[in-house]
This record gives C-alpha cells, sequence and structure tokens, in this order.
C-alpha cells in the first residue's frame, strides 16, 4: 500500500476529490457531514489502474484546524496537493505550502479542482499555484485538472497519482519501528486499537513494543493487525495500519503518542535544531508549537543565530538527527517554520559564552548529523547508541529523504574504513567508537600515572584497574583498549609498565643477595631469619615475584623462578617411584623447602602424587 495525505484551502474540494477516487466516505465524524467541514483526519483507499493500492489521508483545511492537518501530513511520504479553479490560491493554501515545505515533502502532486465551475480559469489558478510552490519538493510535480463532480480528470489523476507513488524511495522493512498514532479507540470484545501509517519497519501479532507519551515507556503487546479493514499477520510499510494492543487502556494512548521498537530509539528532552524554512530562529519568542509525526509539543526556544537554536520540549520524543519539524508561534494559525534536528542529546551551556561558540559548532555540522561528529564532540560513544540516533546502521525510519538523507550518505561514504563505518580519525573498539586524538590522550595519561607510582613506590603492585578508570575519567569498558594503546600490561588485575626486569628500589641489593645466594645452591632457600636480616618484607617479595625475580612457595619459601625445572631434572634421575626423603636428598635440601616445591610441581602436573609418600614424575 502506499499512502498519500492532502492538503489545501478549506472548502477546495478534497474530501470530495477523495470521496470521488475511492467511493468511501473521508469525513468521520456526524458534525463534518451536518457542517460540510473536515474537522479531523479521514481516511479511505482505493486500487489504482497499475494494481498498487493507495491510501488518503484527508486533512482539514480550515486555520482553526491546522494541527489536525499537520498530524495527518506529518507521517505522510507524498501529498496531493488542492486548489480550487473557482477560489485560486488562497491564505491557508500557503499555510499548507509551508508545512509540506517545513517537512521536507518532495513527492506529490498538483491538482485544480471544480474545474467545471470557472474552466476558463484553470490555466490562471494552475500558473499561480506552480508561482507560490517555487522553492518546494512540488514545484515540478505533475498537475491535472478535475471536477469531482463532473468526473472529468478523475482518470487523468488516477495514471498520474501511479507514476508519482511508483517514484518513491522503497521503504525500509527491517529495522525499528516508530509508528505515530493518530487515532487510539476501543472495540468491544477486542480491546485497544490505535491507528497511523507505518513509515518503516514491520509490525507483526505478538510483538512487543512501548508506548511513548506523557510519562514512562509503557509495554505492550500487539494481539492483532487490521489494513484496509483485512486481518494481517504482519505488515510492512508503507500502509495504512490498525494495531489492536494488549496491556493498555485506549483512553491512556493518544494522538501524538508513538509505538516503539523497545529500547531502540532515543528519548529527546532538549534538541538542537537548524533552520530549513520559513522564519530566522532568531525572532521565534521564548515558545512555540513544535510538529512531529503526529506530536504537537510545547517547547521553549533558546536561539544561538537566524539558523541554530535550542529546543526544550515540554515532554520527550523519540527524535533523531535529520527528523523534520514544523515550527508554529502558540499566538498564530500559521507556520512558522521548519526545522531539521542536529542533536538529540546537547551538552549543558552554562558557562559565559558557550552560546557563541556552541553556535560555531553547530554550523560545522552536517544536515542529519554525522556519527564523526557525535564522536569528535563526546570523545567515545557506544555502537549501539550511534545506531538508535539512525548515524550507522539501518537507514533512518520514515519517508524523508530529503537533505538529512543525504548528509548522512555522505558522512557514512567519508567515514566507512576498516570496519566499513568507522572514520579515519576514529577507532572503532569493539562497542564503541573512538576519536583518535582522546585514545591518544587517555594512552599518555595512564602510561603517566602508571610511570608516576613506579617511581614513587618501586614495591607497589601497579595502578589498580579502578584508579586506572578514575585516572582516564573513561567508561570502564575501555580500559583494557587503552591500556594496550599505552603499551602497559595486566597483572593480577593491576596496570603495571611492559615486562622485564625492573628495579626494586631500596629492596633491589637486598633481591640482588637472595639471588645471588640461589644461583650458588638453587635449593638453599633463605629462612625467614635471612630474610628479616636483609630487611625483605612480604611487600618487597612481593613485588620481587611480580616482576619475575623470585618465586614464593608455601611457608615463605623462597627460590628463583628456574627452581622447578631444574628440580624436574634431577627428579627425572631417580628411580620411579620416589620418597619424600629421596627427592629432599637428590636436590640436597631440607623438608622445610623440599615439601612445598613438591607439592608446587604436583600442582603444575610435573609430578603425581601416588600415596602418603611417595610420586612419580608425570609421563
Amino acid at each position: 500500500m502506499y499512502v498519500i495525505a492532502t492538503a489545501g484551502h478549506v472548502d477546495h474540494g478534497k474530501s470530495t476529490l477523495v470521496r470521488a477516487l475511492t467511493r468511501m466516505e473521508p469525513d468521520r465524524w456526524a458534525e463534518e457531514k451536518r457542517r460540510g467541514l473536515t474537522i479531523d483526519l479521514g481516511f479511505a483507499w482505493t486500487a489504482l489502474p497499475s494494481g498498487r493500492d493507495v491510501a488518503f489521508v484527508d486533512v482539514p483545511g480550515h486555520e482553526r484546524f491546522l494541527g489536525n492537518m499537520l498530524a495527518g501530513l506529518g507521517p505522510a511520504p507524498a501529498v496531493c496537493f488542492v486548489v480550487a479553479a473557482d477560489e485560486g490560491w488562497q491564505a491557508q493554501s500557503g499555510d499548507h505550502r509551508d508545512a509540506l515545505a517545513a517537512l521536507g515533502l518532495d513527492h506529490g502532486i498538483i491538482v485544480v479542482t471544480k474545474a467545471d465551475r470557472a474552466p476558463e480559469r484553470v490555466g490562471e489558478v494552475l500558473a499561480q499555484a506552480r508561482t507560490e510552490l517555487t522553492g518546494t519538493g512540488l514545484a515540478q510535480a505533475p498537475a491535472v485538472v478535475v471536477s469531482a463532480t463532473t468526473g472529468a480528470g478523475l482518470e487523468e489523476l488516477r495514471a498520474a497519482l501511479d507514476d508519482v507513488l511508483g517514484g518513491l524511495p522503497e521503504p525500509t522493512a527491517g529495522g525499528r519501528v516508530r509508528f505515530w498514532v493518530d487515532r487510539s479507540f476501543t472495540v468491544k470484545g477486542a480491546g485497544a486499537v490505535v491507528t497511523g501509517t507505518l513509515t518503516a519497519g514491520t509490525l507483526a501479532e505478538g510483538d512487543h513494543l512501548e508506548v511513548l507519551g506523557e510519562g514512562a515507556p509503557r509495554s505492550v503487546t500487539v494481539r492483532a493487525l487490521h489494513s484496509r479493514n483485512e486481518a494481517q499477520s504482519s505488515t510492512g510499510p508503507t500502509r495504512r495500519v490498525a494495531v489492536n494492543l494488549r496491556g493498555i487502556p485506549a483512553e491512556t494512548v493518544h494522538r501524538g503518542d508513538a509505538l516503539v521498537t523497545p529500547g531502540a530509539w532515543p528519548l529527546a528532552e532538549v534538541v538542537d535544531v537548524r533552520r530549513t524554512t520559513g522564519s530566522e530562529l532568531s525572532e521565534a519568542s521564548g515558545q512555540l508549537l513544535v510538529h512531529v509525526g503526529t506530536a504537537t509539543v510545547s517547547a521553549h526556544v533558546r536561539p544561538f543565530s537566524a539558523r541554530h537554536a535550542r529546543l526544550s520540549l515540554d515532554r520527550p520524543l523519540p527524535l533523531v538527527p535529520g527528523d523534520r519539524l514544523v515550527l508554529r508561534d502558540p499566538g498564530s494559525r500559521t507556520v512558522f517554520g521548519g526545522a531539521r534536528v542536529l542533536d538529540v542529546d546537547p551538552p549543558e551551556l552554562s558557562r559565559r559564552g558557550d552560546g557563541t561558540r556552541h553556535a560555531a559548532y553547530l554550523e560545522t555540522v552536517p544536515d542529519g548529523g554525522s556519527a564523526r561528529h557525535e564522536v569528535v564532540r563526546r570523545g567515545a560513544v557506544r555502537l549501539g547508541a550511534l545506531q538508535r540516533l539512525g548515524l550507522v546502521g539501518p537507514e533512518r525510519d520514515g519517508p524523508q529523504t530529503d537533505g538529512a538523507a543525504t548528509g548522512q550518505a555522505a558522512d557514512q561514504t567519508a567515514t566507512r574504513q576498516a570496519t566499513g563505518q568507522a572514520a579515519a580519525e576514529v577507532r572503532e573498539l569493539g562497542q564503541w567508537w573512538v576519536h583518535e586524538p582522546v585514545l591518544a590522550r587517555w594512552s599518555r595519561r595512564l602510561r603517566a600515572a602508571v610511570e608516576e607510582l613506579a617511581a614513587a613506590d618501586p614495591l607497589a603492585a601497579g595502578l589498580s584497574r579502578g584508579a586506572a578508570a578514575e585516572v582516564l575519567g573513561a567508561d570502564p569498558e575501555l580500559l583494557d583498549a587503552v591500556i594496550t594503546e599505552a603499551g602497559l600490561g595486566l597483572d593480577g588485575g593491576y596496570v603495571v609498565l611492559p615486562g622485564g626486569r625492573r628495579a626494586l628500589g631500596p629492596a633491589e641489593a637486598s633481591i640482588a643477595a637472595v639471588e645471588a645466594r640461589l644461583a650458588r645452591d638453587p635449593f638453599d632457600a633463605p629462612e625467614g631469619d635471612d630474610l628479616t636480616a636483609l630487611d625483605l618484607g612480604p611487600k618487597a617479595l612481593a613485588a620481587a615475584e611480580r616482576t619475575g625475580r623470585i618465586l614464593r612457595l608455601d611457608g615463605d619459601v623462597v627460590l628463583l623462578p628456574t627452581a622447578p625445572a631444574r628440580a624436574m631434572r634431577e627428579l627425572a634421575g631417580l628411580e620411579q617411584p620416589f620418597t619424600t626423603s629421596q627427592a629432599r636428598q637428590a636436590l640436597g635440601t631440607s623438608r622445610r623447602v623440599a615439601i612445598p616445591l613438591l607439592e608446587h610441581l604436583d600442582a603444575r602436573g610435573w609430578t603425581r602424587r601416588l600415596d602418603g609418600s611417595h610420586r612419580e614424575v608425570a609421563r
């Protein structure tokens, strides 16, 4: 199915045109039918000559219902812009033009209606419409002249719609769902039902989703799906869909809420934006109404310049860089302008001059943001966060193929290197993207801290992982990568300088004396009194062991690291099996040394204990 919204001034025949094309009544309320005035969104569908199914979202044209109109136009990928031949371009024609320009809609058709009432004005009205649409995505749109009353031009319109819809970009059926709700109601025996336009992703029975609106996200399950009043087990884009939900009452879901894939979307309360159309952002009053999808929220505006501003939203919305916003002044029934989201988690600006510096930074951000800018600004970003922002991975959701997508594509082309998407100055480390200069700075900082500790306390085990993470001020997940980058090592949970013989400060001479003694007689382990006389306590001995200078066994036995191998050469020459006494004699040592040494060999699997007094060399 394809979806197209109507647009145009009140009483220019939008609903009549939809009725003639579909033979369905788009007006849903008795008040609308009584007054002959569309107040809220209407829906109808039909098949085109090619067999394409098309659903129409019929929007109100009166200025008082501009918010309703924007809710219908927001999620639509194409527009049918209507101008009546007998009245020509009118005030709300301009409002609707400004709205579609703000949304970046560039697929659609111009329809001159009521041609039977003023056939002599058709050419003039069409020329005027093209002039007014200059600079929008419909400037070169195809045009058809019709009369819904006589039926003239309707077949040509159907054919033209076929061509326009056939040229729409292929929507993304995979990936995350962001389904903006435009209606919510209860069906007896079924429960809550919400409707909307599915522009990306796929919905299926049994899906677990979240409803994002006022308050905390609420978990729901898809009980059933309908499209064109037909049951569906699953449905993809682009399509009008009714979703029967389990786990939530209908009265708690409202127009402007979004049905989303859990955990797949950032919830933004503060966003930085760039003006795309309309008035300069520096002219905005303190408050604006923000329209996106079917949602309307109030926002406080902090202008940075004519092109850039920060919007603080009254409630969080599932937004990503590149989303298009329509801005309205609360005191006006017209469109103030359009904006594109650049950042959904911008930095706090609390110091003097922050706003000026940030405005300069925003000038460098491409339309729709970029993974590179996000990583450069933050230093390090999880890949999952970049995917939630739509900056890497699957395409953004939604029908818009404006500059946001172009900016994203250009950025990804520039950054696609070794792993596919990380830039030359961005290192991909597991599930993190890290800015190279930041990684280099962390590495220098960590190495300096380890070297400083080693100089101040040569006997220290090293820098603990917790202390190392504090030195970096980075996520502990990145520590191992920084350790490697800095040319450091890990020893028993401590960050240490690279291997090799290390001086042990005041203990160096004493350890050297022990090494000399054991070099003369490998199994003549110094007694406790000998170690005390050399001022070698547990800390000094532990440091010497960490650096590979000595081997410590149970019972405070100190040997050289080569002692086990030398012992094995002696034991292999004994008749097998051998006793502890025979081993002691072969090694020329005491039971104090022989027993812990033999237990050490057992633990390494080099010898095997057979009973209480016999062992053998393992084969």
